[in-house]
């Protein structure tokens, strides 16, 4: 069965860094494009960034472009997003997602807290 299992997540001071993996298992990890959703405090799911399945192409959500990057390693079935100058506001529990067919996939999250 699919598995995304999160991790890498904490506490960083604002304008720290922070790099979140996506171990995937249970299918084929290098046919399927990938994506970080978050989560805040009180607020509904956002879509973060997405990467195509060979990692030709990124996507990010406005608030966190030039700030963070997407990547994935397709020999390791893993999934990265590398999290660098964080604000208060990126405080969130950041999900990955697999889009398999017309099924979506979650993991169980990571919880991000941007703290000074």
């Amino acid at each position: 069965q699919v598995q995304l299992v999160e991790s890498g997540g904490g506490l960083a001071q604002p304008g720290g860094s922070l790099r979140l993996s996506c171990a995937a298992s249970g299918f084929t990890f290098s046919k399927h494009a990938m994506s970080w959703a978050r989560q805040a405090p009180g607020k509904g799911l956002e879509w973060v960034s997405g990467i195509y399945k060979d990692g030709s192409d990124t996507y990010y959500t406005d608030s966190v472009k030039g700030r963070f990057t997407i990547s994935r390693d397709n020999a390791k079935n893993t999934l990265y997003l590398q999290m660098n100058s964080l604000k208060p506001e990126d405080t969130a529990v950041y999900y990955c997602n697999a889009a398999i067919g017309v099924q979506d996939y979650w993991g169980r999250g990571t919880q991000v807290t941007v703290s000074s």
